[in-house]
């Protein structure tokens, strides 16, 4: 592990979403410990340039080379001596500098997986929030995580809390002893109580209202449909090793129980806390210690109770397609994810309707002929393929008609 100024090297991968500034605010709290090298975001050249001035990393990377132009400019006229990259390659050279020790992989979807695989080759401790990375790669990605000898976190609140409940040197990608079953809660996001033909009517701004978390708008949207608890079913298959079957998803409207481990004996540990995903992050951060994140103190006596109820999954299908793609494997998982992303940036875009989500995603999941998962060149083709097909889906003339609700502008 190198050290610069006596501190731990940090690259923020995603740094202007909700998970890199959360990160950023709990790396503030520990100067003395962690030094930011390297930043890393989209095309948001502002708030980078902000962050910039904030914590004076070395080098900055934004994959949108005239966003990388525009932030040249900012910084040349304060004088900041920090060196510039771009495009698609520049966040996964960030991941794998020599003076890099920790990666926070916060990039969303799944323009993450190559800087986090990076992370994972050149042998980083590897603060995993993007999902999408481990949904479509799977068993590659943990393979590259042991050959190259690197430690992988889940920043996830949900997978996080496992990991905390889980005893004390226990290692991603390989089944705890004594574990029965896993318990994965969901708050239910905006729409828990509202029936299926009032969603036919959501729009994106209310889609994103989450109750709970403040989150980024695809995430929000998977959220309201129930898409991100089905990712993180899949993502805690592979992160501890448990079949499908073994891993339940739990609505828990109040966000407090993160997550549960089940074990043989019929004890069920339980991570509890307020609904900041700076309490992840700064486990992920000083684990085996326990670091101050500046999240509020739980005052149970405030909540007063705490209700668990089983998911609905005629309201939200998109939960029980993300069991089959589970269940399916190899490459599945990675058509699940791409065909979701086509349709939640139509819906946010006001081509598809709330309700056209799930039926795009299992039009896709249907047509594709599931292959094994031997290669990251099977990975990107599925990939690839998902987007087309889903693409096409969406914009074929007889797809709907333009009176079918499921399917109108908004």
């Amino acid at each position: 592990m190198s050290f610069a100024n006596g501190s731990i090297g940090v690259a923020v991968l995603g740094s202007t979403g909700s998970i890199g500034v959360s990160t950023l605010d709990v790396l503030a709290r520990h100067q003395d410990r962690f030094k930011v090298v390297a930043l890393a975001a989209q095309k948001d050249f502002a708030t980078l340039a902000s962050q910039c001035r904030a914590h004076r990393p070395d080098v900055v990377a934004m994959a949108d080379a005239d966003a990388a132009r525009q932030l040249a400019g900012l910084l040349a006229a304060e004088r900041l001596p920090i060196e510039i990259l771009s495009g698609p390659q520049a966040c996964a050279d960030l991941a794998a500098l020599a003076s890099v020790d920790y990666v926070m992989a916060a990039i969303v979807g799944a323009a993450g997986l190559l800087p986090a695989l990076a992370a994972a080759r050149a042998g980083k401790r590897i603060l995993l929030a993007n999902k999408e990375a481990l949904v479509m790669s799977g068993p590659l990605f943990m393979e590259a995580v042991r050959q190259g000898g690197a430690e992988l976190i889940p920043i996830d609140s949900e997978h996080n809390a496992i990991f905390q409940c889980l005893p004390s040197g226990s290692t991603a990608g390989r089944r705890t002893v004594g574990v029965n079953r896993i318990l994965l809660t969901a708050s239910g996001g905006p729409f828990l109580r509202m029936s299926a033909a009032a969603m036919v009517n959501v729009t994106p701004d209310q889609a994103c209202a989450h109750p709970r978390w403040a989150m980024g708008r695809k995430i929000s949207v998977d959220s309201a449909t129930l898409m991100n608890k089905g990712l993180e079913l899949i993502e805690a298959c592979i992160l501890f090793d448990m079949p499908e079957a073994r891993v339940e998803v739990v609505v828990h409207p109040q966000s407090i129980v993160h997550s549960m481990v089940e074990y043989l004996d019929g004890s069920v540990l339980a991570q509890l806390g307020n609904p900041d995903m700076r309490t992840p992050i700064a486990h992920a951060f000083g684990c085996p210690d326990r670091l101050v994140s500046g999240v509020e103190s739980l005052d149970l006596t405030a909540i007063g109770r705490l209700d668990f109820e089983p998911p609905d999954e005629v309201r939200f299908p998109c939960l029980k397609l993300a069991r089959q793609a589970a269940q399916a494997s190899g490459t599945a998982p990675s058509v699940l994810n791409a065909a979701n992303e086509v349709a939640v940036g139509a819906f946010l875009g006001g081509r598809l309707g709330f309700a056209g989500i799930a039926p795009l995603i299992e039009r896709t999941l249907q047509a594709h002929r599931v292959a094994p998962l031997t290669s990251l060149d099977e990975v990107t083709q599925a990939d690839s393929w998902a987007r087309e097909y889903a693409s096409f889906q969406l914009h074929a003339v007889n797809l709907e008609s333009s009176r079918n609700e499921l399917f109108v502008s908004r």
